[in-house]
């Protein structure tokens, strides 16, 4: 079977396996449901599957893989990525990317014969791709056990309910965003991979949101009191390319007039108009100079190319005539939106924040095709074309926000600044966690939020990932699975990017295996020695990392 004909096949999956593990009419029974099919959900149910029980893994898009796909964002990632640093199944995730390149596109000899292919040479990481691409790989990589019936998909469903009793959940109720159809799936242990701890408030579980106060916390940058509604921005990516001579203008979008004219109010100030080519510095607020220049096709000295920063097609990649035009995914700090929340507020004002968020994404196009000073004194690239192709709409924006901060489960242990801050740390390694089930590594990275803050940027030392930051003080069978884990609004900002949310999905499912198997609460196998190492010593039979080598 072609690729095409594969992909459209898997496509189709999820409809036809939904009956299978129907019981009564709208209720299915499975070993593990997990809630979410982002970055950590598709981990979440690879792990889980792998070791044969029965998975249901829902999505409110028609795309599984969260940021890597629906939200058209390349992945973020340490320096050592190609060697150490994620898991196993994530670097086989990583080197299949690669080889659907190397089997399906017209490649030079020299970047086919390259082992660490970078199809678009861009900036932000080592394997800057296509969402589509990403999406195939993950599809191929679910497909045996859709096949054998260990995955069940519920792709365009989102959670409405859950029936709780006392502290265990005992069913979600999902509703498909395009038919109204809703169906009930009974599980044994649920995993919250959603985007925005969507099960946490429908399951009465405690969470915080926001960035707490300093006295709870006694981190050094946190707020002097807690301020729940501060939440960090979103965004709406999108895909473009260059065509020199061209006209591909989109009409004036409703409310460019507003953002064209927008001027941020943050601490430290932001330097002007958000619709420019300059920003603030994180940690210093001093003032940042940017630029854009999509004839540039390599890196220059001076200040940092935009077009360059997340572009997934080098045309010089491919053979001659393959593309016309390189390709970049626009998700920069003039796309940030910050004047709402997604969390906490009704369904009217989510849907209000994500059209003026859209709005935003397209006057920058607009901005940039028309008034945007060339540093040949020109104004405007005219020729800039947006491409729903890339993301799979109409409307050429993402299938979904990007979304940087989640509710955070009050979990049995919350990794603060002082546990992997370079600063807090003087020199020293990261705080040691004798429950790791993986590591991690990002600067502590917070983009502008909806109470004001402007960037945050500083330093951590690479870390791990904390069993206790998994597992919810309270509910029984609930494991957190994605940006939900016990971080703080600061560890957040580490803690959140696409190695680190796989590593978290590809253990938590691991860990809801092992409660099956041993018949223990989560809780009970991180709180008893035997159980801890045994699980622990499981996890790295499976390829995931607990510690990090000695590094310099």
């Amino acid at each position: 079977m072609g690729s095409i004909g594969r992909r459209c096949f898997l496509a189709s999956l999820g409809a036809f396996t939904i009956a299978s593990r129907a019981v009564a009419g709208d209720e299915f029974r499975f070993d593990i449901a997990i809630v979410g099919g982002g970055v950590g959900g598709v981990a979440a149910a690879l792990a889980a599957a792998r070791n044969g029980y029965r998975v249901a893994l829902t999505e409110e898009t028609d795309w599984i893989g969260g940021q890597l796909t629906s939200q058209a964002v390349p992945p973020d990632e340490h320096r050592w990525i190609e060697s150490f640093g994620c898991t196993q199944l994530y670097r086989q995730f990583r080197n299949r990317v690669r080889g659907y390149y190397r089997e399906n596109y017209s490649l030079t000899a020299d970047a086919r014969a390259r082992w660490n292919l970078n199809p678009g040479n861009g900036l932000v990481s080592r394997l800057c791709g296509e969402p589509r691409v990403s999406l195939a790989v993950l599809n191929d990589m679910l497909a045996p056990y859709v096949s054998a019936d260990n995955v069940t998909l519920f792709l365009r469903h989102k959670p409405i309910a859950v029936d709780i009793d006392r502290d265990t959940i005992r069913a979600v109720r999902v509703k498909n965003v395009e038919t109204g159809i809703e169906r009930t799936l009974h599980a044994d242990y649920f995993l919250d991979a959603t985007e925005t701890g969507e099960l946490l408030p429908l399951a009465r579980i405690e969470f915080v949101t926001g960035s707490e106060a300093r006295s709870q916390t006694g981190e050094e940058h946190a707020s002097e009191r807690a301020r729940p509604d501060n939440q960090q921005s979103f965004t709406y990516c999108f895909g473009t390319e260059y065509r020199s001579g061209e006209d591909h203008t989109i009409d004036r979008p409703r409310d460019y007039a507003f953002w064209r004219d927008y001027v941020p109010k943050l601490t430290p100030p932001w330097p002007g108009k958000l619709l420019s080519w300059d920003c603030t510095e994180p940690g210093t607020g001093r003032r940042r100079a940017l630029f854009f220049d999509p004839t540039q096709a390599e890196r220059a000295q001076g200040p940092l190319n935009l077009w360059l920063y997340r572009r997934i097609i080098d045309k010089h990649n491919f053979a001659a005539g393959t593309y016309s035009a390189d390709v970049t995914l626009v998700n920069w700090p003039q796309s940030d939106y910050w004047l709402g929340n997604l969390i906490g507020v009704s369904d009217k004002d989510v849907a209000t924040h994500r059209a003026a968020a859209k709005q935003l994404s397209l006057s920058l196009l607009y901005w940039m095709q028309t008034e945007a000073p060339r540093s040949d004194g020109g104004q405007g690239w005219r020729g800039l074309r947006l491409l729903p192709e890339v993301t799979g709409t109409e409307d050429g924006l993402a299938k979904y926000p990007y979304i940087r901060e989640s509710r955070r489960i009050l979990a049995e242990f919350t990794v603060l600044e002082k546990h992997i801050s370079r600063a807090a740390r003087g020199g020293r390694p990261a705080e040691k966690f004798a429950d790791s089930v993986g590591v991690g590594w990002y600067n502590i990275d917070l983009h502008p939020t909806t109470g004001g803050d402007n960037y945050f940027d500083t330093p951590s030392v690479p870390f791990q990932i904390p069993l206790g930051s998994l597992i919810p003080r309270r509910a029984e069978n609930l494991i957190a699975a994605s940006k939900n884990i016990g971080v703080t609004h600061i560890t957040n900002g580490a803690y959140r990017l696409h190695p680190i949310e796989w590593n978290i999905g590809e253990s938590a499912g691991e860990l809801a295996v092992e409660a099956l198997r041993t018949k223990e609460r989560p809780s009970a196998i991180r709180n008893q020695s035997q159980r801890l190492t045994d699980f622990q010593t499981k996890l790295k039979e499976r390829g995931v990392e607990l510690e990090w080598p000695s590094l310099p």
